[in-house]
């Protein structure tokens, strides 16, 4: 299997097994996953959120958490770095991106070497796959 660059975004519907799952599914068969080193802060701050509005029950968080700690395992994650940082303010000027977003992209770019043309960008959010495509990802929505 390939590498891929996951958003996080991308991972949070197969964790808590939302509309998206299946395609999600797929793509963990056919992609390796690399992330950047705050994903896991962020999927579960997502999962804390549908268990607070409602939309995950107790068991279904619990499940949610067992499969994130099981993708954990398997994953390669990009540490942060001061480069990293200079690269996420370069991309706030250029993309309308959220902080976040803007801290996943340069770690996708750091990961490419700065060299995306090909690599593989996966995510489930709009804007952060056209900013992803217009630096040279090959971008797959999730």
């Amino acid at each position: 299997m390939k590498p891929a660059f996951w958003d996080s975004s991308a991972l949070v519907p197969f964790c808590a097994r939302q509309r998206a799952s299946p395609n999600t599914h797929r793509l963990l068969g056919q992609y390796l996953v690399v992330v950047w080193w705050a994903t896991p802060v962020e999927v579960r701050s997502a999962l804390e959120r549908l268990l607070r509005t409602g939309n995950l029950s107790v068991a279904e968080h619990a499940g949610a958490q067992k499969r994130l700690d099981r993708l954990r395992k398997g994953w390669s994650e990009l540490a942060p770095t001061e480069a990293n940082r200079d690269e996420a303010e370069m991309l706030l000027a250029r993309f309308p991106l959220s902080t976040a977003d803007a801290m996943q992209l340069a770690a996708a770019m750091m990961w490419t070497g700065g060299h995306p043309r090909g690599r593989v960008f996966i995510c489930g959010d709009a804007r952060l796959l056209d900013a992803a495509r217009q630096l040279g990802f090959r971008t797959i929505e999730a």
